[in-house]
């Protein structure tokens, strides 16, 4: 397994194919090129397959969250996302905050993460 950090050689049509194994869904190839080079990116590789990913948007100084941690499910239980963590932490310039998929919240303490702030979402168009 081949960890990047800062993984400025990834493509969005590569990271669509992985994504779209784990989210299927018509995701447009242009905007999702843009939204990758906003994040650090840490990925993870199994020969020249992207099998993991972990993305940190953060302004460098006040604030840090990671939009997503996501690996392949054949590639799960094998510690990769735990890995994606630890070098998230020892990466990001700031605290990272997040958001926990429901029933993933033993993985993340495992992991030594707290539990902080309850989450909320402000859906687009809406007050």
């Amino acid at each position: 397994m081949t960890f990047r950090v800062n993984d400025e050689h990834l493509q969005a049509a590569e990271f669509l194919n992985f994504v779209n194994e784990i989210w299927p869904g018509n995701y447009d190839l242009p905007k999702t090129q843009a939204a990758l080079r906003k994040t650090c990116n840490l990925t993870a590789y199994d020969g020249s397959r992207l099998v993991g990913c972990l993305r940190v948007l953060t302004d460098g100084y006040f604030f840090g969250t990671i939009t997503e941690l996501l690996v392949l499910p054949a590639y799960q239980r094998r510690g990769i996302g735990s890995r994606l963590l630890q070098l998230a932490k020892e990466h990001a310039p700031t605290l990272l905050y997040f958001g926990a998929q429901p029933g993933m919240e033993a993985f993340y303490e495992k992991n030594g993460c707290q539990r902080s702030l309850t989450s909320y979402q402000l859906p687009k168009g809406q007050a």
